[in-house]
């Protein structure tokens, strides 16, 4: 029988676990929303409940891949490069793009978690992990974020909580 995997991530604790089973194959610093959780479109929150992963992008690219809507620009992220171009929101290396399952939770209308580009995705190596900063995705080293790309497929299903609570009980 094939274990179906499963992504949580904890906005209170701003963790992420892949699950396989009661398996944990990863569990990893994250940084969700500086807004905090919230589902509304311009909120600048991280959505909770259910999601799949609607998309992944970035496979062929090399880590620090800069990312613009969605498609690499070609350049690759440095202290040198952010310095001279301060403020940005930088999306690097790999992009899980999320889409809600809870229609009027998550999915549709003004709360539509695709609809708000909201990913998983790489950081730079000096942004602090472990606390919100985020405008609504889920930031993640970009080591890790290569690595948890490897291990899941576009179907695989995201639970977003406010604290843990697993698929298999609390923990």
């Amino acid at each position: 029988m094939v274990k179906e995997r499963v992504v949580e991530i904890s906005i209170g604790r701003q963790r992420l676990w892949l699950r396989e089973g009661s398996a944990i194959l990863m569990d990893i610093p994250v940084s969700t929303a500086r807004n905090g959780p919230g589902e509304m479109n311009g909120s600048e929150c991280t959505p909770r409940g259910w999601h799949t992963i609607h998309a992944k992008i970035g496979a062929a690219c090399p880590p620090n891949t800069v990312f613009v809507g969605r498609k690499p620009t070609g350049e690759l992220y440095s202290k040198e490069y952010a310095a001279a171009t301060p403020g940005r929101d930088w999306i690097l290396t790999r992009i899980l793009w999320l889409e809600g399952l809870e229609p009027g939770h998550n999915c549709g209308g003004e709360v539509d978690s695709r609809q708000r580009y909201i990913y998983i995705h790489g950081t730079p190596d000096e942004v602090s992990l472990g606390a919100p900063g985020s405008r609504g995705c889920v930031r993640v080293r970009n080591d890790d974020v290569i690595r948890l790309f490897d291990l899941v497929e576009v179907g695989t299903r995201v639970l977003i909580t406010e604290d843990w609570v697993t698929v298999m009980g609390n923990g």
